[in-house]
């Protein structure tokens, strides 16, 4: 029967019924020890029956907001200026969604802070008049993470755009939410550093923090994760938190709770990141690129697993079933083979990138490869990557004028070949347009599927595959996110992979750093 997916703000009531998805709920219990029951095991409690019950307004997913109170819009402008607040339509819908698939629910208000003493000022007043609040950095989430599903304010922290306390020596960076990652790369150019991180958009870094991205290095240099030192967080109320302390970044440390990593994937829903201190690594000094096509899906999956059992150091593999590699090669220009196909990136000195290709290339021709062709001229390089990237909007090109959706599950690398192989069979079974695509490396792959909005059974076909998906990953001892986040989209798969027990830690989590539910309300929990 599981247990509603609904985000729930507590008001002094009786009983409080929620329906969705043919079920009745009920929120019963104690203020702190409240709790859903089903409506089939409280026969004699009624909505607005009389009892000692602490009620819930509950919502799921669509907009539930008040209106703004009166002269609150007059007091943004006080903090950051009139010309960065704006309530137009056009605006505030521009900042209502993102690239998924979700709905656009607008905001009331946009707002542009420009320094972090703003967004502490314009957090503390929405704090005192109770209105929720939704970071914004880039827009090019995939889970819905923006849309400001019960109104309030957006605070786009675009215009906070500084790069600080650059050490070479130590290998570190401190950037604020407006920097995005090529940005960044940019600003190192020379230095012989760069930031690896990459998951395909030219995201904003404190974004990629606040979602826990990854990318296709990953498997080479971590995902966002281990690379945030430090992060300097406006909190729903408007105090400024360092989690690693002020002006602190260690390459490890073991003094108390580690709260870097409890922001990191918090996914907006427990305050501000307005500057993250960033890992830095060193470039390689020389790399190489290949492509190599298969017999089948699972040869391709199989090599990938072969190549990180004999400790070959990739620093990325992508996999591209027949069809994505069909669509790619035909948006970007490519004549590559429409086969299962396996690019690898390889990096080091010159002496040690000739054993990894050697190696490499043994492994691929075992498991019936072909094709290898290594590029190491940036150009060339560049070339095969930019077709790899342009992955999304390839698969969209398949079917002009329909929407896109890209699941995201990460299994581990054992049980890889058989669940990308059950999942190609599941999208045939199901007759949908899905490409697959993958950071293998990591056990992570995506299908992008492509679909009429207009078309309630399609639509439902691809809900019902996206939920078969998520229970395959988990079932295979996975996760139904691997850098996506949860967002709209997956809170109840959060359950199913956390447990209650996990859920509620996770709640009690929340409700400490933000009691009234204000930052980003609906998402993940």
């Amino acid at each position: 029967m599981g247990t509603p997916s609904w985000v729930v703000t507590p008001v002094r009531a009786w009983g409080h019924e929620a329906v969705g998805h043919g079920d009745t709920w009920l929120c019963v219990g104690t203020p702190g020890q409240e709790g859903w029951r089903h409506r089939d095991t409280w026969p004699s409690v009624g909505s607005g029956a009389p009892g000692q019950v602490w009620g819930h307004v509950a919502w799921h997913g669509d907009t539930q907001s008040r209106p703004l109170p009166p002269d609150f819009v007059e007091a943004l402008r006080a903090v950051v200026g009139a010309p960065n607040v704006s309530t137009a339509m056009a605006v505030r819908e521009q900042h209502g969604h993102d690239e998924s698939m979700h709905t656009c629910a607008p905001p009331d208000a946009v707002v542009w802070p420009q320094a972090v003493g703003q967004v502490q000022e314009l957090a503390a007043l929405c704090y005192r008049c109770r209105v929720p609040m939704v970071p914004f950095g880039t827009g090019t989430g995939l889970e819905g993470g923006v849309n400001a599903v019960q109104g309030g304010v957006c605070f786009d922290l675009s215009r906070m755009d500084a790069i600080a306390e650059l050490s070479l020596e130590d290998f570190s960076v401190a950037v604020e939410p407006g920097v995005t990652r090529k940005a960044l790369n940019s600003h190192l150019r020379g230095t012989g550093l760069w930031f690896p991180v990459d998951p395909g958009a030219d995201a904003s870094l404190c974004g990629m923090a606040a979602t826990g991205a990854s990318g296709t290095n990953a498997v080479r240099y971590g995902t966002m994760r281990p690379n945030v030192l430090n992060l300097r967080v406006v909190l729903p109320d408007g105090r400024l938190l360092h989690t690693a302390g002020p002006g602190r970044q260690p390459r490890k440390r073991a003094a108390g709770y580690d709260l870097t990593s409890l922001f990191v994937g918090s996914e907006g829903t427990l305050g501000f990141l307005t500057q993250a201190t960033l890992r830095l690594h060193p470039l390689p000094e020389a790399v190489a690129v290949t492509t190599a096509t298969f017999p089948s899906v699972r040869a391709a999956v199989a090599c990938t697993v072969q190549v990180l059992q004999a400790a070959v150091p990739v620093a990325r593999i992508e996999f591209l079933d027949e069809v994505m590699v069909g669509a790619c090669s035909r948006f970007s220009g490519l004549e590559l083979p429409a086969a299962a196909t396996l690019l690898l990136e390889l990096h080091g000195s010159r002496h040690s990138l000739a054993e990894q290709q050697r190696q490499a290339e043994e492994i691929v021709q075992l498991n019936g490869g072909s094709g290898l062709a290594w590029a190491e001229e940036p150009e060339e390089r560049g070339r095969l990557w930019a077709m790899r990237h342009s992955a999304w909007y390839a698969a969209l090109a398949l079917r002009p004028g329909c929407q896109g959706y890209s699941t995201d599950v990460c299994v581990p690398i054992s049980r890889l070949p058989d669940v990308v192989v059950e999942t190609k069979q599941d999208l045939q079974d199901s007759g949908l347009t899905g490409p697959m695509v993958g950071h293998v490396g990591d056990g992570n792959f995506h299908c992008l599927l492509i679909f009429d909005a207009q078309d309630p059974a399609e639509a439902q076909r691809v809900h019902t595959f996206t939920q078969r998906l998520g229970r395959r990953a988990l079932a295979a001892g996975g996760t139904c996110t691997g850098e996506h986040g949860v967002g709209l989209g997956k809170r109840a798969l959060l359950l199913e992979e956390l447990g209650q027990e996990g859920l509620d830690t996770l709640c009690r989590i929340k409700a400490a750093l933000d009691p009234h539910n204000l930052m980003n309300p609906g998402k993940v929990l």
